[in-house]
């Protein structure tokens, strides 16, 4: 959520940017809305002080024994006017945040103007794309000939967007979970946690999922819970209506854990294989961040999450999104994507952001500055450190052999036995 001090005092900020995003919102109406909230909250407070004014009157002409009839008459007025008054405040108010709820956060000046995902702006890559002197096939063959993929079945279980995994590859999604915790934990710092995977309606809200994105979420029957869509929820909000110290800051969290996503939006996209499913599993980086070091760390944080791409050995190249593209709470993204031969393309495997002070304005996440001056806005930053199952459709397409087999990359080797090669009879 924005300032609302900000859109008062900059209007033309906030309409750059809303322009720049595409965003089809009247500023100008919420302008005027929020004038007009002003303008009675300013009556009303006047209302209520010659209310309190009069009841004072009221009490030392009792006391002096005169006559009160006419004075509790024009107090009962005052009080009828002012409860009128704030019910019309509340309306209003309810309005205002209504829309501040709708407004997307500000691009951060180095974000590239843009209409769409064509408009990125590709940063470096790393790697090389490998050189096969066959016809590389998809994941979803791949895997289905390896026995480790099963759609099918999965789909007689529940329905369409969801796979088994047997065998190596529920192996490999294992092995892979363990190796991308370790080298966050044990390496860069990040302090492991297993949150809930169902959240409430005010942890969706902090963190922007509600109420623009309700439609792209699992709600349970009968209550008023959320299954995740990204452990990004639960844990910006362990700290949501928190003062931190700064000494604290930044502080980083890692976590695995299961994501649901109904793709309401993405009807006829990628029916095939397990880019874009409804369950799948992701390790998270959250940070908590000083506000003047933040996207300095969001630097650290898309290295960290890089890391795991390059011990892999996966050619990848980094893309600064464009304000088209950019997420609703977003000031700045990058996705990691990862070149998949069978497919002949790049495919996101993470997306790193610096939300600034937005989610935590939602949450009320603050922190102490150390000579004790006003809490301050922690600023939040989360990336995914990677997406597992697309890391495992990674390794299937670019380590495919001619003879149908598939290498099992060195930094994965430990985590999967010692076994070097997924062959049909493994």
């Amino acid at each position: 959520m924005l300032d609302i001090k900000l859109i008062r005092h900059n209007p033309e900020l906030l309409a750059k940017s809303l322009q720049d995003r595409g965003a089809n919102l009247n500023l100008d109406e919420f302008l005027q809305l929020e004038e007009q909230r002003r303008t009675l909250a300013r009556k009303a407070q006047e209302l209520k002080t010659r209310h309190n004014q009069a009841s004072q009157e009221v009490a030392r002409a009792r006391r002096e024994g005169r006559d009160i009839g006419r004075a509790m008459h024009g107090l009962a007025e005052l009080s009828s006017e002012i409860k009128e008054m704030d019910v019309k405040l509340k309306d209003l108010d309810g309005l205002v945040h209504e829309w501040l709820m709708s407004l997307p956060n500000i691009p951060h000046h180095d974000v590239p103007v843009g209409v769409n995902e064509d408009d990125n702006r590709e940063v470096r890559t790393w790697g090389q794309r490998p050189d096969f002197d066959f016809h590389p096939r998809e994941h979803w063959d791949l895997g289905a000939a390896l026995g480790g993929l099963d759609f099918e079945r999965a789909a007689r279980m529940t329905g369409s967007r969801f796979v088994l995994y047997m065998g190596w590859a529920a192996r490999m999604e294992r092995a892979l979970i363990n190796f991308m915790l370790d080298v966050q934990t044990l390496e860069h710092g990040y302090r492991e946690t297993m949150p809930p995977m169902i959240v409430n309606r005010d942890s969706m809200t902090a963190t922007g999922q509600l109420p623009k994105f309700g439609e792209d979420l699992f709600k349970l029957e009968k209550w008023d819970y959320y299954l995740i869509p990204t452990a990004e929820v639960p844990v910006t909000n362990i700290h949501r209506q928190e003062i931190l110290e700064e000494d604290d800051l930044p502080r980083g969290y890692a976590a695995f854990t299961g994501c649901f996503r109904s793709e309401a939006g993405s009807y006829g996209k990628d029916t095939r294989g397990i880019i874009r499913q409804h369950q799948f599993n992701k390790v998270e980086l959250v940070w908590f961040a000083h506000p003047e070091r933040s996207f300095e760390q969001l630097e650290v944080l898309v290295d960290h999450a890089e890391e795991i791409l390059r011990r892999l050995g996966l050619h990848y190249r980094v893309v600064n999104l464009c304000t088209g593209d950019l997420g609703f709470g977003s000031s700045k993204t990058y996705d990691i994507e990862v070149w998949l031969p069978g497919q002949n393309m790049y495919r996101e495997i993470s997306s790193c952001s610096n939300f600034t002070d937005f989610q935590a304005r939602r949450g009320d996440i603050r922190f102490r500055p150390r000579q004790g001056r006003k809490t301050r806005l922690v600023h939040t930053l989360n990336g995914s450190g990677l997406a597992v199952g697309r890391t495992l459709v990674a390794i299937l397409e670019n380590f495919q052999q001619k003879d149908g087999s598939v290498v099992v990359p060195e930094a994965l080797r430990p985590y999967m036995g010692g076994i070097e090669a997924i062959r049909a009879d493994a």
